[in-house]
C-alpha cells in the first residue's frame, strides 16, 4: 500500500523526464524507428560489403543514413522543449527530411536494378522534386497541409512512370513489398492531412501517422535487403 502511494525514485524520474518532453508519445515512436533504422543500415551495408558491391554499398548507405536522419530529426522535433523559434527550425528540418528520405528510397532502386536511362532519369527527377520540396518547407513553412502532402504522394508514386522497367527487373515479391510500402505511406499521409482519427488524447492521428511511416519503411527495407541486395 505504501509503495503504491509513494512511487519509486526511478518511476518519479521517468515521469519528470516525460513531462519535460514536448510530445513524448510521438517522439517515442520515432525514437524506436531511429534505433531500428541504425540496425537496418548496418545490416544493409554489411550485406553489400561481402562480397564488396560498390553500387550497393553507396546506395544502401544513402538510403540507410537518410532513414536514420529522418527518424532522429522527428524524435528531436517532438521531444526537445524548445522555444518557438527552435520549434520552427526543427519543424523545417523534420519536414525536409521526409523529402530527402523519399528520394533516398528511390536511389538503390534507380541505380541497381534499373541503372540505365530509366534509372538515371527517375533518379534525377525525384531528387529535383526533393530539392524543390525542401525549398517549399524552408520558405513556406505554414503552407496548407495538402501542398506538402500532395508533393509527398506525388514523389512516392512517381515510380509508376517506370513501372515497365521495374516489372522487368524486379521479382514479384519485391514489387509487392514496394507497393505495400507505398500504400502504408499513402494512408499515413491521408491521415496526416485529414487529422483523423483523433479520438485519444495521447495517441491521436499524428501518432498513427508515425506508425504508418514506420510500416512503410519496414516494407522498403525488406525490398532492399531481400531483393535489391542480391542483384
Amino acid at each position: 500500500m505504501t509503495a503504491a502511494l509513494h512511487p519509486s525514485p526511478t518511476a518519479s524520474l521517468l515521469r519528470r523526464m516525460a513531462s519535460s518532453l514536448r510530445d513524448p508519445v510521438s517522439g517515442l515512436t520515432h525514437c524506436i524507428g531511429a534505433l531500428l533504422a541504425v540496425l537496418g543500415t548496418v545490416l544493409l551495408v554489411v550485406r553489400a560489403a561481402s562480397p564488396l558491391l560498390p553500387w550497393h554499398v553507396v546506395t544502401f548507405s544513402v538510403f540507410g543514413v537518410s532513414m536514420v536522419l529522418l527518424y532522429t530529426a522527428s524524435t528531436l522535433y517532438h521531444w526537445l522543449p524548445l522555444r518557438e523559434r527552435g520549434v520552427r527550425l526543427m519543424r523545417r528540418v523534420d519536414h525536409s527530411m521526409i523529402f530527402v528520405y523519399i528520394a533516398a528510397t528511390y536511389t538503390p532502386i534507380c541505380l541497381i536494378p534499373l541503372r540505365g536511362p530509366w534509372g538515371w532519369s527517375l533518379f534525377g527527377c525525384v531528387w529535383a522534386v526533393a530539392v524543390a520540396g525542401i525549398f517549399t518547407k524552408v520558405f513556406w513553412l505554414h503552407a496548407p497541409r495538402w501542398v506538402s502532402t500532395g508533393i509527398y504522394l506525388g514523389m512516392g508514386w512517381m515510380a509508376l512512370v517506370g513501372i515497365y522497367p521495374l516489372v522487368m527487373n524486379l521479382q514479384a515479391g519485391a514489387l509487392a513489398w514496394l507497393v505495400a510500402g507505398g500504400a502504408f505511406y499513402s494512408v499515413g499521409a491521408v491521415i496526416y492531412a485529414r487529422k483523423r482519427p483523433n479520438r485519444f488524447r495521447h495517441f491521436g492521428f499524428h501518432e498513427i501517422f508515425h506508425l504508418f511511416v514506420m510500416a512503410g519503411s519496414f516494407c522498403h527495407f525488406v525490398v532492399m535487403y531481400s531483393y535489391v541486395s542480391v542483384l
